[in-house]
């Protein structure tokens, strides 16, 4: 551990020194820590709906996006200053990365080359090149949990039943932690069980496997339900637009982007090297296979598939396997693909006759990679102040194309320009009135509009008119956005282009509730993931018991 921790520190040196690496999804991550960190000061403890998206109109980001890095993140950003909340997001995945190989490793290699092992994989070029060209920190946090998941599915398919817990937690924490990774999860726990079932010619793996791939779901079902269910309410497919669809991603593609054609052949450069490096090892520790089992063929396939995976020649994989096509850019198979490497490579160095020459070449090799990244890196500081003066300010963030709701256009929206940038001045009002018979004239006079409390998910207001009119809300339409007039619920309308939410409110004076209520789909959620919590809970309780029963009954036995 103290080796990963300094192979981590090593990682982050640089922003110690140059301030922020803003790679492709810096603000996105940011944004989202800072609205739920606000969101905690209002005493909203687990946040649905992204306030400050859309420049403060909002959207649904955090039914979709899994919350193990949103949180962990606002976390760090609420007890450390923001600038050095990303640094230590990456250090503490780094360190449980090389936590988990080493995890996995220990039970198959020495203990020099289970430490190899650990560091190999937490400071791997994949890893590398998603801290400082892309900071995806979700999908680094749950390239940390890989090797758990892959763990518990060894264990459960070695040991069986007893070991269901041990793939089900880490595989449901990965889940809640990046959906593209979890996706090239799930196929890389159902591709090893199904060489499991190939080679005992058994169903035996199926079904316990299946049973724990199970669980995992249940344990998750929390987020996982509502965020398939409420797909239907946000345009989920722009997530596969131009440029960002597997069949433009393989390893070194072509297109008419020149930026995007650089940084897809700089990935591919990496995964080439990967590829290479991981097929030789394997070579060498082809000899060794016996001492491995079935572990063997298990991280064989699993780097055969992942490597097929990135080119074109498994397009129609990408096309007919459920839900793989989320995932978007096969070179983010090296992520399954690193896992094969740290472990193959610090096998075939532990059969070397010059085991330093070897690992000291191999972390010059990536320190010399490190230092290309970070050279080539985008470093930006004002990333950080920059969205938190415009929460601060009122303005808000930009948005997601795939979380807008159904028919809205967050380009159209009031204070927007076409390019889909907040224009300068003050934001737009929370509230403002429209005459009922005009509504596309503002009301001059006649009208009075108070808020009483606005919060992420609540908004109290009243209004005072001696006519009717259409009250605009700073907030699109979203099912779950439940609307009362003086206590009795209402049906709202929304602006055509925008989605913007239009209250109708009859002459007179009137309050107003917004409030963000549960579904049926977040509470059916919820039971399950509870239900599958206790049933494990009780299950893990069970097992513990009769392993310590049988143990002492065969100690009696001899004994006797």
């Amino acid at each position: 551990m103290l080796l990963v921790a300094v192979a981590a520190t090593v990682v982050i040196a640089p922003m110690l020194f140059l301030g922020q690496a803003s790679g492709h999804d810096f603000q996105f991550h940011l944004a989202s820590w800072l609205d739920v960190a606000g969101q905690w000061r209002e005493g909203i403890l687990f946040p649905r709906w992204a306030e400050w998206a859309n420049w403060g109109f909002g959207e649904p980001r955090f039914i979709f996006y899994p919350p193990a890095s949103w949180m962990l993140g606002a976390g760090l950003g609420s007890i450390l200053p923001w600038k050095l909340a990303p640094g230590a997001f990456v250090w503490l995945a780094l360190v449980l990365a090389g936590y988990s190989m080493w995890r996995f490793a220990r039970e198959y290699l020495p203990r020099g080359q289970a430490a190899g092992a650990a560091v190999l994989y937490a400071v791997n070029p994949y890893h590398l090149a998603v801290v400082y060209y892309r900071s995806d920190f979700a999908e680094l946090l749950a390239s940390a949990l890989l090797p758990l998941v892959l763990w518990g599915t060894v264990r459960v398919l070695r040991d069986g039943w007893r070991s269901l817990p041990e793939l089900a937690f880490p595989f449901a924490a990965m889940w809640l932690t990046n959906a593209p990774a979890v996706v090239l999860a799930t196929y890389s726990v159902a591709l090893i069980i199904f060489v499991s079932f190939v080679l005992r010619r058994t169903v035996r793996p199926l079904i316990a496997g299946g049973s724990a791939m199970a669980a995992g779901f249940g344990l998750a079902a929390f987020y996982i339900l509502p965020a398939a269910w409420e797909q239907r309410w946000v345009q989920i497919d722009q997530i596969l637009t131009d440029l960002l669809r597997p069949s433009q991603n393989f390893l070194f593609t072509k297109a008419k982007n020149p930026e995007f054609l650089f940084f897809n052949w700089k990935m591919s450069t990496i995964a080439l090297c990967v590829i290479l490096t991981t097929s030789i090892s394997a070579i060498f520790v082809a000899r060794r296979r016996k001492d491995f089992g079935e572990v063997w063929w298990y991280l064989l396939w699993l780097g055969v598939a992942a490597t097929l995976l990135m080119f074109p020649v498994s397009l129609l994989a990408w096309r007919w396997l459920p839900k793989l096509q989320f995932v978007q850019f096969p070179w983010r198979w090296l992520g399954p693909l690193d896992f094969v490497f740290a472990f193959f490579l610090a096998t075939a160095f532990g059969n070397s006759k010059r085991q330093w020459l070897c690992w000291t070449t191999t972390f010059v090799l990536l320190g010399g990679l490190g230092a290309a990244i970070v050279n080539d890196a985008w470093w930006d500081s004002e990333d950080i102040p920059v969205v938190a003066t415009g929460i601060k300010t009122g303005h808000g963030y930009e948005g997601t194309d795939e979380y807008q709701p159904q028919g809205a256009s967050r380009y159209d929206l009031p204070g927007v320009n076409a390019d889909g940038d907040v224009v300068s001045g003050p934001p737009a009002p929370r509230l403002a009135a429209f005459s009922a018979s005009d509504p596309g004239a503002a009301l001059a006079t006649g009208a009075s509009l108070n808020v009483e409390r606005w919060t992420a998910d609540t908004k109290v207001f009243s209004s005072a008119s001696s006519v009717p009119i259409v009250v605009a809300v700073r907030l699109l339409t979203y099912p779950p956005w439940q609307v009362t007039i003086d206590g009795e619920p209402v049906r709202v309308g929304s602006e055509t282009e925008t989605r913007q939410m239009l209250i109708p409110v009859r002459a007179g004076t009137h309050r107003m509730v917004v409030r963000f209520g549960t579904t049926w789909d977040r509470k059916l959620g919820a039971a399950i993931s509870g239900l599958f919590l206790i049933v494990l809970l009780i299950f893990m309780f069970a097992a513990r018991g009769h392993f310590s029963a049988s143990k002492n009954s065969r100690g009696n036995y001899h004994a006797g």
